[in-house]
Parts: structure tokens; sequence; C-alpha cells
């Protein structure tokens, strides 16, 4: 049983124009996330963290919650498996989660898929 969807579109320029990007980086990355974040160049950064950003918004909103008191960046956490394929490893909900990021030079857009038992 699906109980939610969510997607979300950002610029990714409107995340690289963020004031203090260090600070920013840590509010919406999780460590392991920083972790690969620090391994990319400038370009591919931009992306990994803009998509990041995407996917999370777009769980709040399959969660029905909006990123806040119930669901925060740090509660959710990507990483590709070993074929390059987003994950949601860890999120709030009970059921499964399933992503999807994809960008093109200046946008990026996720869709997330929430499914299991649990009824709205």
């Amino acid at each position: 049983m699906i109980y939610g969807i969510g997607v979300d579109i950002e610029e990714i320029s409107r995340i690289c124009e963020v004031t203090d990007q260090a600070r920013f980086v840590k509010k919406v990355l999780t460590p392991n996330e920083i972790a690969v974040y620090r391994t990319l160049n400038a370009k591919r950064g931009a992306e990994f963290l803009a998509g990041r950003w995407s996917a999370k918004e777009a769980y709040s909103k399959a969660f029905g919650t909006g990123i806040g008191q119930a669901v925060s960046f740090q509660d959710l956490e990507i990483l590709d498996d070993e074929n390059g394929k987003p994950v949601l490893v860890k999120h709030p909900f009970e059921g499964k989660g399933f992503v999807s990021i994809s960008h093109t030079r200046d946008l990026v857009m996720a869709q997330v898929l929430l499914e299991g038992d649990s009824a709205k």
C-alpha cells in the first residue's frame, strides 16, 4: 500500500548561493553524507548537496509533515548503493522508502515513495 508520494524540484544555483555554506551543509547532510560530499569536486558537490536537499524535502512531503519537528534533515540519510543508486538508509517511516534523484545542468528533481501497511 502506498503511504505517500513526494516530489521536489530545486535550482542548483540557489543551493550554492547560501551565505554560510559550511553551516548549511551540516544542517542538511548527515555525517556519512558529508563524508561523501567532501570527496566530490565543486560542480559534483553542488549537485550532490542540492540533490540531498531536494530528496529530503520530497520525503517530508511523502511523509506528510514537511521538514520540522516530526522529521528533520538529520533524520534522513541517503547514500548510494554499489551501483550508484540513491537509497534511503535512515528514515522515520516504518515501511519501505524509495528515492529517485535526477538533475540537469541547472535543476535537481527528487521523488520519494513511501510504502507500508500504515494508513493515513
